[in-house]
C-alpha cells in the first residue's frame, strides 16, 4: 500500500478534437498520479517523494516510470485517461461529490455531510471499503 496525500481532482480526461478514441482507456492509479505530482509538479527528488509515500526509492522509481509510460501511451495513441484507486491508502477521509465532482475532506464530527462547493448531499467516500 502506498500513501497518497490527496486523490486526483479528476475522474478522467478525454482527448479533445480527436475523431473517436481507440480501444480501452488508460487507467492511472492513484499512486501513479501521486508519483507524477510529487516528482514533476512539486519537484521533489525520488528519495523525498518515496519517503512521503512510505515506499523505497526503487519502488517509487518503478511507480513513476509506469505513470510516465501510461501518460505517453494515452497522448500518442489518443486514449482516454481514467483515475483508479489502485494500491493506495489516503492520508485523510476523502469524499467526492457526485453532482459537481469536487473532492474534499471533512471533519468526522460533521453530522450532516454535504459538498462544500455545491451543497449537494450526493457524496460518497473515497476511503471506505478500499
Amino acid at each position: 500500500m502506498r500513501k497518497v496525500v490527496k486523490p486526483p481532482g479528476f475522474k478522467g480526461y478525454k482527448p479533445y478534437g480527436a475523431s473517436g478514441t481507440k480501444g480501452e482507456a488508460v487507467e492511472l492509479l492513484y499512486e501513479e498520479y501521486e508519483a507524477l505530482k510529487l516528482a514533476d509538479y512539486d519537484l521533489m527528488s525520488h528519495q523525498e517523494a518515496s519517503e512521503l509515500m512510505g515506499v523505497s526509492r526503487a519502488t517509487f522509481a518503478r511507480i513513476y516510470e509506469r505513470a510516465r509510460r501510461k501518460m505517453a501511451k494515452a497522448l500518442v495513441e489518443v486514449k482516454e485517461i481514467k483515475s483508479v484507486y489502485g494500491h493506495a491508502w489516503l492520508d485523510k477521509s476523502w469524499f467526492v461529490c457526485n453532482h459537481c465532482d469536487a473532492r474534499f475532506t471533512m471533519p468526522s464530527t460533521m453530522k450532516e455531510r454535504s459538498c462544500p462547493v455545491c451543497k449537494s448531499f450526493c457524496i460518497e467516500s473515497l476511503t471506505d471499503d478500499k
